[in-house]
C-alpha cells in the first residue's frame, strides 16, 4: 500500500482522508491499543478517540516520519494517559476476558496444545510491566525494527535492546515458574 503523503493529505477532503487512514491501521491501533489496556471494550473506545485526536490534528502532521509512526505515537501516548487517568485506575470493566476461552471439543489435539500454549504466553506477556510488553508487542507481533520502536517509545535504541532482553528472561522465568 502506497503510504500517504503530506500532499495527499493537504489535497485531500479530511473526511475520505480520515476514512482511508481508519481502514489502513485501525485493526493493528485496535491491537496496539489492546497490549495496553488488556481490556476489549476500552481498546475499541481508546481507539476511536485516538482516530478523532488524529482527525482534529491532521493539519499538524508535517511529514518528517511516517504517517503510520505517527498516528503509532499519538496511539501509545494516549494510552500512557489513559493508564494514567483517575478513570483506568478505579473503574472495573467486566464482562469479557478472551484469554481463557472454551475450546471446542470436536478440535485436534495438537491445535488444543497450541491454544493453550499461546494463551499461557499471551498471559505472561500481559503481566509483564508495560515497557516491557510495548517492545515484545511492537517487536514480535508487530514486526518492527528496533530503531522504529526506539522512535515510537521515544527511548534509545540500546534501551529497546535492554528491555527486549529484560523481557525475555522474565517471560522465561514465568513460564518456567520460577
Amino acid at each position: 500500500m502506497e503510504e500517504l503523503t503530506v500532499q495527499m493529505i493537504e489535497t485531500e477532503n479530511k473526511e475520505v482522508l480520515i476514512d482511508e487512514i481508519m481502514s489502513r491501521y485501525g485493526q493493528e491501533i485496535l491491537q496496539l491499543v489492546y497490549s495496553y489496556v488488556k481490556n476489549r471494550t476500552a481498546a475499541e473506545d481508546l481507539t476511536q478517540d485516538i482516530f478523532m485526536k488524529c482527525y482534529n490534528s491532521l493539519h499538524t502532521y508535517s511529514g518528517k516520519s511516517k504517517l503510520r509512526t505517527w498516528l503509532w505515537r499519538i496511539a501509545i501516548n494516549h494510552c500512557k494517559d489513559y493508564l494514567k487517568s483517575w478513570y483506568s485506575k478505579n473503574v472495573i470493566i467486566t464482562g469479557e476476558d478472551p484469554l481463557h476461552s472454551e475450546t471446542k471439543k470436536e478440535m485436534v489435539e495438537q491445535t488444543v496444545i497450541q491454544k493453550e500454549e499461546d494463551v499461557e504466553l499471551i498471559t505472561a506477556i500481559m503481566k509483564l510491566p508495560i515497557k516491557y510488553r510495548e517492545v515484545i508487542y511492537l517487536y514480535y507481533y508487530e514486526e518492527l525494527l528496533i530503531n522504529e520502536i526506539a522512535v515510537l517509545t521515544d527511548v534509545s535504541g540500546n534501551t529497546v535492546k535492554t528491555r527486549l532482553r529484560r523481557a525475555k528472561e522474565l517471560l522465561k522465568d514465568q513460564l518456567e515458574g520460577k
